[in-house]
Formats: C-alpha cells, sequence, structure tokens
C-alpha cells in the first residue's frame, strides 16, 4: 500500500560540504563512490602531496593555539617536524627532502604574520542552512580586519591561484556567507594564500555574489539529491551494498545506477582516488605515482 505524505510537512534538508558539492561537479561516478558506494578495495594509495598539504594545514593551526611568545618561525618548524606524514612518497630520502621545505614554507609564512592578531576562528567550523541545503564547513582561517570577517585559505601547490580563482571557488563563498551568519558581522573578502611563493589572490564579494554562489550550491544539491534519492530506491531494503558484496553476490551494478551517475573522464581521472573502479579513467589518463602531484624539481637535501 502506498504511504501517503503529509500537507505541510518540511523539505528534508540535503545536508553537504562544499567538497561534496564539488565532487558532483567534477565527476558523478567518483561522487558516488565518495559518498554512497564505498567501493572495496576503497581509495588508492596516499597521495604525497596530500601528505605535504596536511602537515603544513596541521602546524599552521598548531601554530596558532601557542602561546604568544612561543608564536616564532622557529616553533612553526618544529611543529612541521613533529606532525610530520610520510605518506605517499617514493622514499624515506624524497620525505625528508619535502619535510625540510615544508618546513621552511610554514617558517617563511609565519614570519609574514603578526603573532599577536589573534584570529577569530583557527580551524573553525562553520554552518548555514536555507529552504533546500544545510551546508557546513571548515575555514583555514577567519580573521577580522576593522569591522568585517576575511577567510583565509591556504594552498601549497605547485601553482601560485589567481584572483579568478578566488572569485569563483564556491568554498570560500559559502564559508563567508555561513561565517557571516554564525558570528553576525559582515563578511565579503576571500584570499587564498600561497606559501610556497607568499603570494595572496582575494576577491572582494558583493552580496549579490554572495547570494548567486549559493544559488548554485542550491542547484547542485537538488541536482545531487535527486540522484541520491533514486540511488537508495533502486538498492535493496538491506540498505547499500559495497562493490565487494556485489562481487561475492556475483551481481553486477545496476546499469540504472550506472545512468545515474556517469563518469566525467579527462586529465584530472589520473589523479582519482577510485580510479582503480573506473575502467574509462583508466582509459582517459595515465597513472600516476603517489609522489607525482609534488613540484619539480626536487628539494636538495
Amino acid at each position: 500500500m502506498e504511504q501517503l505524505g503529509l500537507e505541510g510537512m518540511p523539505r528534508r534538508l540535503y545536508s553537504c560540504t562544499p567538497s561534496r558539492l564539488n565532487s558532483w561537479l567534477d565527476c558523478r561516478r567518483r561522487y558516488r563512490f565518495a559518498y554512497l558506494d564505498r567501493p572495496a578495495p576503497p581509495k588508492g594509495p596516499p597521495w604525497a602531496h596530500n601528505s605535504v598539504g596536511a602537515a603544513v594545514h596541521n602546524a599552521l593551526a598548531a601554530w596558532w593555539r601557542e602561546p604568544y611568545e612561543r608564536r616564532t618561525p622557529m616553533t612553526a618548524a618544529i611543529l612541521v617536524s613533529n606532525g610530520w606524514i610520510a605518506e605517499g612518497f617514493r622514499d624515506a630520502e624524497q620525505s625528508l627532502a619535502w619535510r625540510d621545505r615544508a618546513r621552511e614554507m610554514v617558517s617563511g609564512y609565519v614570519a609574514s604574520l603578526d603573532a599577536a592578531d589573534e584570529p577569530v576562528g583557527v580551524e573553525r567550523t562553520v554552518a548555514t542552512r536555507t529552504s533546500v541545503i544545510a551546508l557546513s564547513g571548515r575555514i583555514d582561517r577567519l580573521d577580522r580586519r576593522g569591522d568585517e570577517l576575511v577567510v583565509v585559505d591556504y594552498k601549497t601547490g605547485r601553482r601560485a591561484p589567481g584572483p579568478d580563482e578566488a572569485r569563483s571557488s564556491l568554498a570560500l563563498a559559502v564559508y563567508a556567507i555561513a561565517a557571516s551568519r554564525v558570528l553576525r558581522r559582515p563578511c565579503h573578502r576571500v584570499e587564498l594564500h600561497h606559501l610556497p611563493t607568499g603570494q595572496v589572490a582575494d576577491w572582494e564579494h558583493t552580496e549579490e555574489s554572495l547570494a548567486r554562489h549559493l544559488g548554485r550550491a542550491e542547484q547542485i544539491a537538488e541536482e545531487a539529491s535527486a540522484a541520491d534519492e533514486a540511488y537508495r530506491e533502486r538498492l535493496p531494503s538491506t540498505g547499500r551494498r559495497t562493490r565487494a558484496d556485489r562481487e561475492a553476490e556475483a551481481a553486477p551494478v545496476p546499469p540504472e545506477i550506472d545512468a545515474l551517475f556517469p563518469p566525467s573522464p579527462g586529465p584530472i581521472c589520473s589523479w582519482c582516488d577510485f580510479r582503480r573502479h573506473c575502467p574509462e579513467g583508466q582509459v582517459a589518463a595515465p597513472d600516476r605515482a603517489p609522489w607525482d602531484g609534488l613540484a619539480t624539481p626536487e628539494p636538495a637535501l
């Protein structure tokens, strides 16, 4: 018997992060693997460039939590060493070389900061909701400049970002909106701090541009939410199955599921964590070693 809905019941919000929304935009198959299917074996090997980025972010967050008198470049370098992540590198020698480079990167960056200028938040989680979505995310650093808040995001990649990347970033815009609502202060400026070069790419949003980003987030969420619901309806009532479950049952992925979450083959497939589960991605781009995302030439020991 069909269950009747109740009039006036509030619409179920789509809970997500900017990463989830961007994953839907980048490749719907990867989205499915990351948030719905959880194939087995799961992700591929760890990437060395992700290890560098995580170690740097963790050290900067810990540096701001130190007492004022300990907020020195030397402390920053020590924090990098203490929290170094040696996963994904070719060998111990490469790991040590990049650890030393990360130490220099972070200590040089903090030398340019005013250690007494306390951020409003470090690794601060913020959230907001509309009639469609419940968004949340974590900001690397939230500053106060005058009467306004500023969203700061650290970057460690090989290429310095430009103002267009700050302007078009859905994540930064969502963080600005959420921070403003949570802390009840205006927030329009977003910044990308590229630690390897010291360059800062910034953008000053307007209320209109922030509203456009939020509207875009709602549009993406509606698409992803509809696909999620269709996915759940097509699975057995016992719940989600992993790829290992399907293989053990000799049951292929239903074609209607693949149709809901088609791949987007391209060069980025080389870096996909779920490459081993995607024949189209394997054809579209070559395999990469876990350390291939590191900048070249390599730093010297």
